[in-house]
C-alpha cells in the first residue's frame, strides 16, 4: 500500500512539473507575441520556439522513461541471474549498476556459505546429540540395575541400603535430565517436527494424569478432571502429552499431603484453553516471569528435587505448535498454569 502511494505521488510530480513546462513555453510565446507586436516573421519565430521546446521536453520525457525502464528491466535480470547462480555477464566496470550486480552476486554467495553452515552444524548437532544419547544409556541403565541387585540383597546393612537408595534416586534423576535436555535439544535443532492435528483434549490430559496418578496417590492429593470429551484442538498428542505431563510432575511435587489438583478445558473461536490448578506453594509475583526460562529454580522451589527444565521444555513444546502458556500465582495460595492450543 505504501509503495503504490509512492508510485502514484511519482506520477503526479511528473505530470505536474510535464504541465508546468508546458506552461512555461506557452506562456513564454504568448508574452513574446504581446510584447514584441504581430510581425508575420517574430509569430513564425516565437511558434517554431515554442514547437521546438514542446517536441524537445516530450523527447526528453520519453528518453527519461525509456533509461528508467531499461534500468528496471536489466535490475531485474540481474536479480534473477544472481537467485539462480548465474555469473554477472560482463566484467565489472566502474559504473553503478555494474557495482550493484557485483555487490549483490557477493551478498547471495555469502548468504548461501552462512546457509550451509548453519545446516552443517546442523548435522554435527544431531550427530552429537544421538552419541550422547546412546553412549550414557548404556552405562546408566547398568547402574540402575545393579544398584536395585543390591537393594534386593538381604544381608546389607541399613547404611547400604541407604546409599543404594541414594544411588538408585541419583540414578534416575540424572536419567530423567539426560532424557529431557536430549528431548529439548531434538526440539531446538528441528530434528523433532510436531504433527499437529485435531485430536481430543480429554484424551490427551488423561493420558498425562496416568503417568502422575501413581505419585499423586501416595501424596494423598486428589487430580479433577472437568473436560467435555467433544472439545477438540490441533495439537500433537504425544509432545503435548509431555507438556502436560510436565506440568502435572510439577503440581505433584510442589503441593502438600493432602491437597488437589484441577484440570479444566474450555474452547472458543480461536483457542482451546486448558487450566492446571493446584493448591500448592505457590509462586511469589517477581518470579512468575522468569519460571518458563531454562533452569531457572525459584526460592521455595529448591528445597525440591529438580533441574528447572520441566516448564522450559512444557513451553517450547506448545509453542512450536502455534500456542502459548501462562501462569498465575500468589505465594501460598497455589497456581494455575493455561495452555492455549489453536483451535480447529
Amino acid at each position: 500500500m505504501k509503495k503504490s502511494r509512492q508510485v502514484q505521488r511519482s506520477k503526479g510530480i511528473n505530470l505536474m512539473f510535464s504541465a508546468l513546462f508546458v506552461t512555461l513555453v506557452l506562456g513564454y510565446a504568448a508574452a513574446a507575441t504581446i510584447l514584441g507586436g504581430t510581425a508575420p516573421a517574430f509569430l513564425r519565430l516565437t511558434l517554431l520556439f515554442a514547437v521546438t521546446m514542446l517536441i524537445l521536453g516530450g523527447a526528453w520525457n520519453w528518453s527519461l522513461r525509456s533509461q528508467i525502464t531499461a534500468f528496471m528491466e536489466t535490475m531485474d535480470e540481474m536479480i534473477d541471474g544472481a537467485i539462480q547462480g548465474r555469473k554477472p555477464a560482463t566484467p565489472f566496470e566502474e559504473t553503478a549498476l555494474s557495482s550493484m550486480e557485483h555487490k549483490l552476486m557477493r551478498y547471495i554467495e555469502i548468504s548461501r556459505a552462512s546457509g550451509l553452515s548453519l545446516e552443517t552444524e546442523k548435522n554435527n548437532m544431531k550427530e552429537l546429540i544421538s552419541d550422547i544419547s546412546h553412549q550414557t544409556k548404556t552405562p546408566l541403565s547398568n547402574i540402575m540395575l545393579y544398584s536395585q541387585l543390591l537393594a534386593e540383597r538381604p544381608e546389607g546393612s541399613e547404611d547400604t541400603r541407604f546409599m543404594v537408595e541414594q544411588i538408585q534416586s541419583q540414578s534416575e534423576k540424572l536419567e530423567w535430565l539426560i532424557s529431557s535436555l536430549v528431548k529439548l535439544s531434538r526440539l531446538e535443532s528441528g530434528m523433532i517436527t510436531l504433527s499437529s492435528k485435531a485430536n481430543s483434549v480429554v484424551r490427551t490430559v488423561n493420558r498425562a494424569v496416568a503417568q502422575v496418578h501413581t505419585r499423586a496417590e501416595s501424596k494423598q492429593i486428589s487430580i479433577h478432571v472437568n473436560c467435555d470429551p467433544l472439545i477438540k484442538a490441533r495439537h500433537d498428542l504425544p509432545w503435548t502429552g509431555e507438556a502436560l505431563f510436565n506440568l502435572l510432575e510439577n503440581s505433584v511435587k510442589y503441593t502438600r499431603s493432602g491437597g488437589s489438583i484441577t484440570i479444566q478445558a474450555a474452547s472458543n473461536e480461536m483457542f482451546t484453553r486448558i487450566d492446571i490448578s493446584d493448591s500448592g506453594i505457590g509462586i511469589p509475583e517477581d518470579e512468575l516471569e522468569h519460571i518458563f526460562k531454562r533452569f531457572y529454580r525459584g526460592q521455595a522451589a529448591r528445597e525440591y528435587e529438580g533441574v528447572g527444565i520441566g516448564l522450559f521444555l512444557a513451553r517450547k513444546i506448545i509453542t512450536l505448535q502455534g500456542g502459548f502458556i501462562t501462569a498465575a500465582s500468589e505465594s501460598g495460595k497455589g497456581t494455575v498454569i493455561s495452555i492455549f492450543l489453536p483451535q480447529l
